[in-house]
């Protein structure tokens, strides 16, 4: 084994290429336009072109088997051979999608967020049948492919206890049993890897482990005690390096530091370094460099703690707090910022060279004396708390908005406005309705990336943008949906749009971030006070309505959205930027209104993923949370139905918080997940549809298979309330995909509307 750790590394490293590379072969390969060959030279080039970067930025750790071609925790199920049977097929890459993607009639695995990130998982399945073996081929070919270069690399795999802890029972497993429980079994698949990887020379292997900075049980810490006690105690095998992140170990830390690892990575930014003395005799890796905002490193800040954890400690590397798969690429591509704005900011590539400086400054720091231990439950001197406002967490003082203190005074209780709303709207039970997008065709990017290129003008755009409003317009109506929507032609993303719109927000050009699979995003940077300068969705809503008898809803996305999916701001506390934008979305509802439009809806679906990981810390986000949405919507008349959507965030754990959000009608993802948030319902007191079309796959369910989830709904959901709509937004399918399943999702509605009549 070896014994010292590199003095400088990241945790991992984006993965979609600067340029979306691997976005673009994925969406090829899966239209059957190119190879699987073709498929696995961009993702060559693109492992290559991160490890020789992150080399000769001077980088001496480099991380490997970080790559993914969809996701790392659906990475890890192939890995054990925790395949489903019911995905396998001859081929291995066909069986890979297949879980992430779906195939013919038969449903993806589940998806949800990655702890409280806006990337996505597969949540993996696991039974009392699972057999597990080890497929270590993907881990192997990327240390074989580094040392082609001339480098050596420690893979990273996700640890056993965070997998089973992420993974969902399989369907039809006995009451009680729960995937932790095949803890030896998939301990055993993780020593038969350590033990190839030994054999192949590798040094170190990194096993990462985020789900211990929640609040765990002593079952699930007794769970870490003995896995990485069996893994230590290994003959043959690399170093192990522990890495956390996302907060602090908390009681998994002395737990950890027992067990004969040789190095534990902490999350120093969004986490303290308590307890760290604990850890004497191993390597900590101290994430002092953010891997989930993008401001640059206040290095004397960092350098002090990196002084006294390894005052406390002794042996230190320096690292980033999490994997850069959250950030984007290289800031200097960024010429269209603000130069005063640009000097602010450090992406991936910045970050790296943080990590590399401050490892040579604390290693040209003369050691003061030896290592020493504090009292228990004493905080090491120069350990900071984290400098970003994380949700729930107390305020530090900041400058407080202009609009001061805002208190919603609230509707007409919720009876009263569903009588009112019906009378107005007139709507049939089961009314079918969208969650907004439709598909962005390549017409239209290609229009969008003209008009910035200034080869098209802004008249000749927005001519495009009517002609495409009214085809969706017309094709609602000739498939016979109930509440239509405009399509949101105009919007390259739901926060994007609306950043672009409001003071405060830069956008990138080059900024992308993986969501999941190929799908990226740019959040926008929130760097300054927010406000609304004129309305921003008003006359899109005007138009569309102008077309049709039917409603048409106004699409906003909620201020916790907004906030959750940009990068914010570091000097105010977070609940005071989400009301500042909540203030601006208060006023969009109130110009829609006056426009006409008497269906809104304002979307949340992030407000699940910025729940607090630690439970002491959750109730008061949720209750600001929650006060942020009603301020936004408080204002609208009782004839206007406010509606909202959350999707993928495993929604059934705040449904009290949702139900308080007050919203006339709203949206969850159900299709996907097989309707398990539906036994959760039983008090929500509101509309509620639940998803029956996974827009996430490009499966097209029949009306056979919608009519199946509108009647396990039904179950659930009384018809005078129940909605019917698809999981999300459908802008990643394309018009016929869209066009068949609406069709399919119309016809199962019209089935139980005429047997519920």
């Amino acid at each position: 084994m070896t014994s010292s750790f590199p003095a400088s590394t990241v945790l991992g490293y984006p993965r979609i290429g600067p340029d979306r590379e691997l976005k673009r072969a994925l969406e090829s390969y899966w239209e059957q336009r190119t190879s699987r060959g073709d498929l696995e030279s961009t993702a060559r080039r693109l492992r290559e072109d991160s490890w020789r970067r992150l080399a000769a930025l001077g980088l001496e750790g480099l991380p490997s088997n970080t790559f993914s071609y969809y996701d790392q925790v659906l990475d890890t199920a192939v890995l054990l051979g925790a395949v489903p049977e019911r995905y396998r097929q001859d081929d291995d890459l066909a069986t890979y999608f297949a879980m992430a993607r779906g195939a013919e009639g038969i449903p993806p695995l589940r998806m949800t967020k990655w702890f409280d990130t806006n990337y996505h998982y597969i949540v993996p399945e696991i039974g009392p049948e699972t057999v597990f073996s080890l497929d270590a081929a993907k881990p192997l070919a990327e240390v074989r492919e580094a040392r082609a270069l001339g480098l050596e690399t420690r893979p990273v795999v996700v640890g056993p206890v965070t997998f089973l802890l992420l993974a969902q029972a399989t369907p039809g497993s006995p009451g009680g049993f729960a995937p932790l429980d095949r803890l030896d079994d998939v301990v055993e698949v993780y020593a038969r890897l350590l033990a190839e990887l030994a054999a192949e020379g590798v040094g170190w292997v990194q096993l990462d482990e985020p789900a211990l900075v929640a609040d765990r049980t002593p079952a699930e810490l007794a769970a870490v005690e003995a896995a990485y006690g069996r893994l230590g105690r290994l003959e043959n095998r690399p170093a192990l390096l522990v890495a956390s992140y996302f907060g602090d170990l908390g009681d998994a830390l002395p737990v950890l530091a027992a067990t004969p690892v040789e190095a534990v990575a902490l999350d120093l930014v969004r986490g303290t370094a308590h307890g760290v003395d604990a850890l004497a005799g191993k390597t900590v890796v101290a994430g002092v460099v953010s891997g989930r905002d993008v401001w640059r490193t206040d290095r004397d800040r960092a350098l002090a703690t990196l002084l006294a954890v390894r005052e406390r400690a002794g042996r230190v590397a320096v690292g980033t707090s999490c994997s850069l798969l959250h950030v984007p690429y290289d800031v200097e591509r960024e010429t269209g910022l603000d130069p005063a704005l640009r000097e602010r900011l450090a992406f991936a590539e910045q970050k790296v060279a943080e990590v590399v400086e401050l490892a040579d400054l604390l290693a040209a720091a003369p050691r003061r004396h030896a290592p020493r231990r504090h009292a228990p439950g004493r905080h090491a001197p120069g350990l900071y708390a984290p400098r970003r406002h994380v949700p729930g967490q107390p305020a530090a003082q900041g400058r407080p908005h202009a609009s001061g203190r805002r208190t919603a005074q609230g509707r007409a209780p919720y009876p009263v406005r569903a009588a009112a709303q019906a009378e107005h709207l007139k709507l049939p039970i089961l009314p079918v309705t969208t969650i907004g997008s439709f598909p962005q065709t390549g017409e239209l990017r290609r229009a969008r990336a003209a008009l910035a290129a200034g080869e098209i003008g802004e008249a000749a755009y927005e001519g495009m943008l009517r002609t495409e409003i009214e085809r969706v317009i017309a094709l609602q109506e000739r498939l016979g949906l109930d509440v239509l929507v405009h399509g949101e032609a105009e919007r390259n993303d739901m926060v994007q749009y609306f950043a672009e719109h409001l003071d405060g927000f830069a956008v990138t050009r080059h900024g992308w971030v993986q969501s999941y699979g190929s799908r990226c995003t740019r959040p926008p940077i929130l760097h300054g006070d927010v406000r609304r300068p004129e309305p921003i969705t008003v006359r899109w809503a005007r138009y569309a309505q102008s077309l049709t008898s039917k409603p048409v809803k106004g699409m906003l996305t909620g201020p916790v959205t907004i906030v959750a999916w940009s990068f914010v701001r570091d000097d105010l506390p977070l609940r005071e930027v989400v009301l500042q934008v909540a203030d601006a979305v208060r006023e969009e509802v109130g110009d829609l209104e006056e426009a006409g439009i008497r269906v809104i809806q304002v979307d949340e679906p992030a407000l699940r993923e910025l729940v607090p990981l630690r439970r002491a810390e959750q109730d008061a986000y949720l209750e600001w949370a929650v006060a942020a949405y009603r301020w936004a919507t408080s204002g609208a008349d009782e004839c206007t139905q406010i509606h909202t959507h959350l999707c993928y965030s495993d929604a059934d754990q705040i449904l009290a918080a949702i139900d308080a959000l007050d919203a006339d009608v709203t949206s969850i993802e159900s299709a996907r997940s097989r309707g398990r948030l539906l036994g959760a319902v039983g008090d929500f007191s509101r509309g509620l549809g639940p998803g029956v079309y996974d827009i996430h796959s490009p499966r097209v369910p029949g009306a056979d298979e919608v009519e199946g989830l509108l009647t396990e709904a039904l179950r659930a959901v009384p018809a005078e309330r129940l909605w019917v709509n698809p999981d999300c937004g459908l802008k990643t399918r394309s018009y016929e995909q869209v066009e068949a399943a609406l069709a399919g999702v119309v016809e199962s509605a019209a089935r139980l509307r005429a047997r519920h009549a």
